[in-house]
């Protein structure tokens, strides 16, 4: 005997229950009536989407949440749907999954461990189950969990011998570097004991600023992994179980594992996409100028959205290379999208002439620089008001760790898909993107960067080289080291000094600036949460 199982990589909208729920009877349709599914399973708190935060605190909110349950059941038969909500009991909110078949709820699980760390904060919200739960499909016994349930020890074991044979796992598990590898391993670990088949079931698509990854997988009770769906992509799949002797899985697709910089890459485009779309915008309009950060974030935009909603603003100022405009001309026209001149010498001097008497007796200094960017900046935002296009900014964790940027100027937009990616690795991606087909000039991958806001500036005149920036930040924003202890890992004093002196100075910048998409396992915002006002520093 066998037994078909389909497994619901999907997209969902945070919030918009009514299309959530026509996706999810869609679905289950679409598994009974073309895979012959005999159940489909449904990622974590599918109905509402995830992390819909403090929407769950709303009463309105969880009774059209829990209604949508009993009209899901009541629309589809002749499948088991089990499917993740936020259920309302007794005056009590649980993350839940409610198991229905034959127009009812038959059984409903609780989520026992809920995750309050790095991007997680679901003991804000809910209280935790302390139940297993066990449902019967075609006389197979199967164990339903959540997320963070197979991570922690304790529920599975405690499912398996409540006799499950095959488990279920419901899963909004964000997208970071190596996730998936992180995915697979902890479930080998946690059945090699109870040697239990599992179904991961995992969302797809941008929230804000996650990104959710799919990569469902299914591994047999010896934990090798005999299915995977792809990464990024929405997506129903069937895979079947033989229950004849034993309850193992019957080999399937898998697709490629995780791999470093496309993984990100194809990360970053979907959390542009999404969260454009999702938003409600026409497009997205960004500032090019000829540097390598804006030049990935136009590519990024464009495979996101299509050529025809991206538009690109070229200003120059009389600090601005020729090279920086022709390259950057060159990449508007190798991807095909509708770009504008404006320079920004007329208002940068309507500014100074403004600011004359009240600069009376001051010299020059970074305020002269600031003024430029912050001309740009408003000529971005009144395309993007005129036009209804988000203003994507581009500047990288690199610059927004240490406060290289400015505030109204370059930081000024609506969505900044860069800012978790350190330079080093926006170098990578336009390397990659590249082998896809030359969008990006060479030149501006082996140029110094520059904010070009000064003769001849270059970055590296206002902070220590890329090559050992980078991974200092890494060390002190990402794992919390000391300044000692990443001295002692052979970078100088004088470059970790400065480094610490800067990110901890410009957190009033960071809390300012755009989200973006998280693609490290520590990004600013949701993970990295640390006070404006501080007398505490690194140095």
């Amino acid at each position: 005997m066998n037994l078909t199982i389909a497994l619901a990589q999907t997209n969902m909208l945070v919030g918009d229950i009514a299309a959530n729920v026509e996706k999810i009877i869609s679905n289950a349709i679409q598994a009974r009536d073309q895979l012959n599914a005999d159940a489909i399973v449904f990622p974590e708190l599918t109905v509402t989407g995830y992390p819909p935060e403090d929407l769950l605190l709303r009463p309105d909110f969880i009774t059209d949440a829990n209604d949508a349950i009993v009209e899901i059941a009541r629309q589809v038969t002749g499948i088991v749907i089990v499917v993740g909500f936020p259920e309302q009991a007794a005056g009590v909110l649980y993350n839940s999954a409610a198991i229905l078949s034959d127009g009812v709820v038959q059984a409903i699980y609780r989520k026992n461990e809920l995750p309050n760390y790095g991007v997680f904060d679901e003991q804000r919200y809910f209280q935790a189950g302390n139940q297993a739960c066990i449902i019967d499909i075609k006389g197979v016994p199967i164990g339903i969990t959540i997320c963070e349930d197979i991570w922690a020890e304790g529920i599975v074991e405690e499912t398996r011998k409540a006799g499950a044979e095959i488990l279920f796992n419901l899963n909004a598990s964000p997208y970071h570097a190596g996730k998936i590898h992180e995915r697979e391993q902890a479930v080998r670990e946690r059945i090699r004991s109870i040697a239990i088949p599992v179904v991961f079931v995992n969302l797809v698509g941008g929230q804000d600023e996650l990104v959710f990854d799919g990569a469902s997988f299914v591994i047999d009770s010896q934990g090798d992994v005999v299915f995977r769906g792809e990464e990024f992509e929405e997506q129903l799949y069937r895979v079947e179980f033989n229950c004849t002797d034993a309850y193992q899985p019957l080999p399937n697709q898998i697709a490629p594992h995780y791999s470093e910089v496309s993984s990100d890459y194809k990360a970053l485009v979907l959390g542009v996409r999404d969260y454009v779309r999702k938003n409600g915008f026409q497009g997205a309009v960004l500032g090019l100028s000829g540097g390598i950060d804006s030049a990935l974030t136009l590519t990024l935009a464009v495979d996101a959205l299509g050529k025809d909603c991206v538009e690109a603003v070229l200003m120059p100022s009389e600090y601005t290379h020729s090279m920086s405009v022709e390259d950057a001309r060159l990449e508007a026209e190798a991807l095909g999208i509708k770009y504008h001149t404006i320079a920004i010498e007329p208002a940068v001097t309507a500014f100074e002439a403004m600011l004359a008497d009240t600069f009376a007796g001051s010299s020059k200094d970074t305020t002269e620089e600031n003024i430029q960017a912050r001309c740009r900046g408003v000529i971005l935002m009144a395309i993007s008001n005129k036009q209804g296009k988000i203003l994507l900014t581009t500047g990288n964790k690199s610059e927004m760790s240490v406060g290289y940027a400015t505030l109204y100027g370059d930081m000024a937009g609506g969505f900044a898909p860069l800012k978790d990616v350190p330079k080093l690795l926006v170098y990578k991606l336009s390397e990659y993107r590249n082998t896809l087909g030359k969008v990006i000039p060479e030149r501006v991958i082996t140029r110094p960067p520059s904010a070009e806001l000064a003769p001849d500036q270059i970055d590296e005149d206002s902070l220590p080289a890329y090559a050992n920036l980078d991974p200092i930040l890494e060390r002190y924003v990402e794992l919390d080291q000391a300044a000692d202890e990443i001295i002692a890992a052979g970078f100088t004093s004088e470059d970790v000094h400065r480094a610490i002196s800067l990110v901890d100075r410009n957190e009033y910048k960071r809390r300012q600036s755009p989200p973006g998409i998280r693609i490290t396992p520590r990004a600013f915002g949701r993970d990295r949460r640390y006070p404006i006002t501080s007398g505490y520093r690194g140095v």
